[in-house]
């Protein structure tokens, strides 16, 4: 067996021993959860907003939004639109870092950009609830569910531009169904959750050697992601290197890396 064939075998093993821990709280194991499954992320987003009759038409997991060119880019771990066109955006954050009120505020811009077409007025842009699911109570209040809304600050009154920003906390215990369902995001075993919907994938996912197959393969392409993107890195460090030891603009500097036309507006907007 070759060396390479060696460190395959082992990233595998150590692949195996990951998914036994894997919780829905983690990333990588919530995107492949909520992968074509319309029903969970139905579920889910009724239990965290409080609707009862919500019905999602469509839903996906890892959108891109990437209509601004030379914007930051955004992946939503879960995009759904319901049968009033209202647009949610679920992210799970384990990191409290990872939910900072500017990143709220950034993916609640980026989804409008992607939903107004340069036709339409701004009234028609979508009612949007952006929701972060947060491993530990991030604003510190005890509180199941934190809802964010903009206020007119010299009446008083709504400011009713139908943006919603939700924040959950996890580690909130408590016996309702957002209690439930948040004890079960925190879950490694699948036995011990306590919604159907949630342990039946993430069963299939750990223990049915087809979801097993799955989610390495979903870890294979995350070990692959993170090359490339540290490969990408050191090419970024070497167009500005360039740039300021000659003084030449971005585009002659990626023309002496002969970095493809293609890829150059890539680099343009991480520059």
């Amino acid at each position: 067996m070759t060396e390479q064939e060696l460190q395959r075998q082992r990233d595998h093993e150590e692949d195996l021993a990951r998914l036994r821990g894997f919780r829905p709280v983690d990333d990588t194991f919530m995107r492949v959860l909520f992968r074509d499954n319309l029903p969970l992320a139905e579920y889910v987003l009724r239990i965290i907003t409080g609707k009862e009759d919500l019905r999602l038409t469509k839903e996906e997991t890892q959108k891109d939004l990437v209509r601004l060119v030379g914007a930051r880019g955004l992946c939503l771990d879960v995009h759904g639109v319901d049968d009033q066109n209202q647009q949610y955006d679920l992210e799970v954050q384990r990191a409290d870092s990872g939910a900072r009120p500017e990143r709220a505020r950034y993916h609640a811009s980026a989804l409008d950009v992607e939903t107004l077409n340069a036709s339409q007025q701004f009234e028609e842009l979508p009612t949007t609830y952006i929701i972060f699911i947060t491993e530990n109570d991030i604003w510190k209040a005890g509180k199941a569910l934190y809802p964010i809304d903009r206020i007119n600050a010299a009446t008083g009154q709504a400011f009713d531009d139908r943006q919603h920003i939700l924040y959950v906390n996890a580690s909130y215990k408590g016996t309702d169904p957002l209690g439930i369902l948040m004890h079960d995001f925190l879950c490694s075993d699948p036995d011990d959750m306590k919604t159907p919907l949630l342990a039946e994938k993430a069963r299939y996912l750990k223990t049915d050697p087809k979801g097993v197959e799955l989610m390495c393969k979903a870890m294979e392409d995350l070990r692959e992601e993170s090359i490339r993107r540290g490969e990408e890195e050191a090419l970024l460090r070497s167009i500005k290197n360039i740039m300021d030891s000659l003084k030449i603009p971005a585009q002659k500097a990626m023309d002496i890396l002969k970095i493809p036309v293609t890829d150059q507006t890539k680099f343009l907007s991480m520059l």
